[in-house]
Formats: C-alpha cells, structure tokens, sequence
C-alpha cells in the first residue's frame, strides 16, 4: 500500500456527501486494470477508426495536403497537456482529473466548470458515437445481405432512434459492471480496428505505387510543414478537427482509482495511447493522400460529397468489395466501443464531484457488487438518449452543430487542467529542471496553445457560415457559436443552484489544495 496524503476512510459505498474529518472512499474496484488494459482503454475512447473517417476528409478540405502536419500540429499541445496529466495524477490519483485538481488550484467555482465542459463534451461525443454506430450497423446490414432496403432503413428516423437508444442501453450496461467486462470487450474491438486499419493503410500504398486513382499523389515532404496552410482561419479549423481526434486519451486517468499502480501506470499508459494515435493518424493521411488525393473531386479526401464519410467512399475503391466490408465493421467496431468506454471518464466525474459534495450525494453510490458508479453511469446513459433523440427530432443541423462545439468544450477543459498543474505545483518549479519543464513550462505552453484556439474557434463561430451554415433566427449569430457559449452559460446557472443546496463545497471548506488523496492500494 502507497500512502499518498492518508486522511481516514470513513464512510460506506451506500452514503454520499464527504464526512466531516474527512474525505470517503469511494468505493471503486482498485486494481481492475493494468498498463496495457489502461492503454487500450484510452485509445478504445477516442475511437480512431471512427475519428479517421469522420474528420480525414473535412481536416483535408480545409488545409489540403498539409493535412499530416496538421495531425502533429494537433498533437503537441495535447502531449503537452499530457504531461500535466501525468504530473497531476502522480500526487493526487483521483477519478475527479480535471474537475479535482482545478479545484485543488483555482478554487470551486472554475473547478465545477471545469468539470462541466468535461461531462457536458463526454455526453454530447456519446450522442454521436451512438448516432454513427446506427448507421453503420445499418449500412453492414445492408452490405452483408445485399440488400439496399435494409441499408435505407438507416433513413426512418424511427427506426434509427430505436436502434440507437438500443445501442446506448448496450454500452451503458457493460459498463455498469464495471472496469473487468470493459477491459475485456476492449481488447477485442481496439485490436479489429487497428488491425483493418493496417490492411487499409497497405492497400492504400498498393494502389497509390500502381498509380490507380488519377487523383493520387507522390509523397512531399511538405505535407509536413504547418506554415505551408494557405490562411490563419484554415489553419485553426484543421487544428480543431485535429484536437478533436485525439480527445479521450484522459480516459486512462479517470480510471486511476481502478488501475493497478494509482500513481504511476495512467501517466504512462495515457503516453502510450497518444503515441499509437499519432501513429495511425499520420500512416493513415499519408496513405490515404497519396492514393486518392487531398482535391474536392472524385474519390480526393476533400470532395464535400463524401468528406464527412470517407471511408464508406474509399473501403470499395481501396480494398475490394469483400475486404471493404472489413472497413466497414471496423468503423461500426470503433463507434461501440468508444461508445462504451466514454462513459467511464462522465461517470466517475460525476461521482467524483458528488463525493465533494459540488451534485447531490445520490451520485456518490457505488454499487456493491461491480464496484461502479452506478447511478452516475445510469444518469449518462439517459442524458445520452435523451440528447441525441431531442436533436434527432428537431434539427439534423442542431446536432452537426453541437459536434462542432465540442472543440470549444475541449479546448476549454484541457486548457484550465494545463494551467491548473503549473499553479498547483509553482512551489516546486525552481526544485529541479525536470519539475520546471514537465511542471511547469509544457503545461502552461500547450494550455496557451489549446486556449488560443479556444478564443480563435469562438470568434470564427461568430459568423453564420461556420459548421453547417446555420443561423439562430434573430440573432444573426452562427448556430455553433450560440451553441458553444449556451451550454456554458448554462453550467454556470447550474452552478449557481447547486451553489444553493451545497454551500460548504463553494465556500471551500470540503476540497481544498491541503486535502489528503485517499489511500491507494497498489
């Protein structure tokens, strides 16, 4: 056992709220998971395959063939964050990541938004991932069978609404037992879509090498160069497509209370997801561009007609009729099981801020036997549901647009976890070059960076034409932008009634800097 700041566990798994004397165990299965387990976890979370074929033709439309580099470019500063992660969770390993340790630097009120943009972003990116898992559950159907009737199945809002509620149900169920059965349905989906992607980036260099597409290209160094993006504006809307592609990683830490070595094996096994996702990202663009192009015709990445799908236009062209089904339920594999895994990192904030008392205590309940957040894990499946079959009715353009803002959630979350590290450890910066450097300067570099796409993406939003082109009637103002800052505004209204019911968490009296980490077994 690794006493990490011990404060007595007092408490049961039934009670919510904190203690007075001191903070409770939340009850969590310790020791569910291991490095590798972990790894997975994180990169099942962000979904690569899902991710590819929803942003590779949209990032290529805005900057053309320096898509790579804008793949590395999104990736530094969410390493940079990274390595706050790291720094953050090796003193206090807890399930609360962002939304604790703001607190712990900043004080309650930033740290519930913080934990808002958190939740509020998971849900929202639960929505889709069971919106796109439709779809091609569908569309395979349909491909198996041969038969288009069952693939336009997809079009009766009915029947899509049913099939998804069906598939959030599912994935809320497997995770509610708990950190065991999610390992082990992971390893099964993480390992298929890497390796269809692998078979994909190959035949992709096949057909590149024999010249098939008129479209394809010869490899450039160039592709690499970010300064080589022809505006400022295209550059900050590829980037945040590219944000958006690796977010999830934070899933490993979230699952800190439930991994083997608390303090250490997040950390690490959040760096290894981020490197096996530069890696496909990378392998997967140069590919792709060098077989069909980056052009706005044909089969090129960027044609508007197949951009927001590029796999269903490519898995026939590249990989044959057979092997592109592959593709296929690759994709469909990729959705579920993000889908599954994205409730981890919803619910145990949820739990984490209700143990704090900053949510009603219900939400601190773990279950006894699986050792879960099951009310928590229950609450994101219907908000889940509840979101995606409102917007589904209202308006398709709603939903594109709320997936747009998403970058603004993320930049806004990641940015304040960044600065939140180099304010929680400014004592120790001038110790060694080593605290100064991953304490310290990374945090605040990729914090300034994420922020100021943040502030970019807010201002470019402003103008009706960004995302789907939508406006609110009245206002003149873009659909995302509205979007963005109403469920901002909307977290701090809710913050203010939850203020209300729990004023000892606001008046900084139950999480503070100084409060000891629970005990960790390792």
């Amino acid at each position: 056992m690794t006493q990490l700041d011990v404060r007595p566990e007092v408490g049961d798994t039934e009670s919510g709220g904190a203690p007075e004397g001191g903070v409770r165990g939340k009850g969590l299965g310790k020791g569910s998971v291991g490095l590798v387990g972990s790894a997975v976890i994180g990169i099942s979370t962000v979904a690569p395959v899902y991710c590819l074929t929803s942003t590779l033709g949209s990032t290529a439309g805005e900057v053309g063939v320096q898509m790579p580099a804008v793949f590395l470019a999104g990736f530094l500063p969410m390493l940079l964050v990274a390595f706050a992660y790291r720094e953050l969770n090796k003193a206090v390993p807890d399930c609360g990541t962002s939304f604790t340790w703001t607190v712990k630097a900043f004080g309650p009120r930033i740290g519930w938004m913080c934990g808002w943009g958190l939740v509020i972003a998971t849900i929202i990116v639960l929505s889709n991932l069971a919106g796109v898992a439709t779809s091609y559950f569908w569309l395979l159907a349909g491909e198996i069978t041969s038969n288009p009737a069952i693939s336009a199945l997809d079009d009766n809002k009915l029947v899509h609404i049913a099939t998804c509620l069906t598939l959030i149900a599912a994935a809320t169920a497997i995770s509610y037992r708990g950190m065991t059965a999610t390992k082990g349905v992971q390893y099964t989906l993480v390992g298929l879509q890497l390796a269809v992607l692998a078979i994909f980036v190959v035949m992709a260099f096949q057909k590149a090498s024999t010249g098939t597409f008129d479209t394809g290209l010869d490899f450039s160094w160039q592709w690499m160069n970010p300064f080589a993006v022809q505006s400022m504006a295209a550059f900050t809307a590829g980037l945040s497509l590219s944000i958006f592609m690796y977010w999830g990683w934070d899933t490993c830490l979230t699952a800190n209370e439930e991994t083997i070595g608390s303090a250490k094996t997040p950390g690490r096994a959040s760096l290894i997801a981020m490197v096996v996702l530069v890696g496909s990202y990378l392998a997967t663009g140069i590919a792709a561009q060098m077989a069909v192009g980056s052009g706005t015709i044909g089969f090129g990445l960027g044609n508007p007609e197949t951009s927001g799908n590029v796999f269903a236009a490519l898995a026939g062209p590249v990989m044959g009729p057979m092997l592109g089904i592959l593709l296929f339920v690759a994709v469909l594999a990729s959705a579920t099981a993000s889908l599954q895994t994205t409730f981890i990192p919803v619910a145990r904030t949820v739990l984490a801020m209700s143990t704090y008392e900053a949510l009603p205590p219900s939400y601190a309940k773990v279950h006894p036997r699986f050792k879960t957040p099951g009310r928590a894990t229950v609450m994101a499946g219907v908000a889940t549901g509840a979101f995606y079959t409102v917007m589904t009715l209202v308006s398709e353009n709603v939903l594109t647009d709320t997936i747009f803002a998403l970058g603004l959630m993320i930049c806004f979350y990641y940015s304040l976890t960044a600065f939140a590290c180099a304010w929680f450890f400014r004592g120790d910066l001038r110790k060694s070059t080593r605290d100064l450097l991953f304490k310290g300067v990374f945090p605040v570099l990729g914090g300034l960076l994420l922020a100021s796409v943040f502030f970019k993406t807010l201002y470019d939003a402003w103008d009706p034409s960004y995302g789907s082109g939508s406006t609110i009637p009245g206002l003149g103002v873009g659909s995302v932008f509205v979007i963005g800052v109403g469920l901002l505004a909307l977290g701090v209204v809710v913050m203010f009634v939850t203020e209300r019911r729990s004023p000892a968490f606001f008046r900084g009296e139950i999480l503070t800097k100084s409060t000891p980490a629970l005990v960790v077994e390792d």
